[in-house]
């Protein structure tokens, strides 16, 4: 079995891509698994982006671990070759990496190593679309959030900058065996194609 991971910040695209998948009949070869929040039934239930303690950032990190868990019990059910993911644990570990830097929870490593106590999806190739700060504002504003850009903690420069880190950086090399880095200028359709590609390979 072979794991793709699409990776990048909020409103990078990575949804619409796998839905492009879709439309393109790609679960006939793959298993694909929507984003973590998408298996959240109430709004409310989903842990904040800006926690507010090094306690409630663990906490958030078990809420998805147990979807990471229903995601690995379905892929193994599915017994397709190939899966697909709109974002994987390196999402999680980013997310921390980058809180730490901001408001010193030092909750990273400890979250590497409750990682392996669980199971969990490992990519093999991680696609992270790479959207400057910019062109996530005006990708938000078209889709009517219209409530201000400093309001949406996943958009602050400095919150994107040490996520980003994490995936560019070697300094602390991601979970994902591989990663790309597709540019912002890169159209969804040949993100879908890029994925299509690695599917074929594997399925060949």
């Amino acid at each position: 079995m072979k794991i793709i991971a699409l990776e990048g910040p909020s409103y990078a695209g990575k949804s619409t891509v796998i839905r492009h998948l879709r439309t393109r009949g790609i679960e006939e070869q793959a298993f694909v698994s929507d984003c973590y929040v998408q298996h959240i039934a109430r709004r409310a239930d989903i842990p904040p982006a800006r926690t507010a303690s090094a306690a409630e950032q663990l906490a958030a990190f078990e809420t998805f671990m147990g979807i990471e868990g229903a995601r690995v019990r379905r892929v193994l059910v599915s017994a397709k070759p190939v899966v697909i993911l709109d974002r994987s644990v390196d999402t999680l570990l980013a997310h921390a990496h980058a809180l730490d830097a901001l408001f010193g929870y030092d909750v990273h490593h400890r979250l590497r190593d409750r990682l392996q106590e669980l199971p969990f999806l490992r990519p093999h190739h991680t696609l992270y679309l790479d959207v400057p700060a910019e062109e996530l504002a005006l990708r938000r504003k078209s889709a009517g959030h219209t409530a201000a850009e400093s309001e949406y903690f996943l958009h602050e420069p400095a919150f994107l900058a040490h996520a980003r880190d994490y995936f560019i950086s070697a300094a602390q090399p991601p979970v994902s065996r591989e990663v790309t880095v597709i540019p912002a200028d890169t159209s969804q359709e040949a993100v879908a194609h890029a994925v299509e590609a690695l599917v074929t390979y594997w399925t060949r």
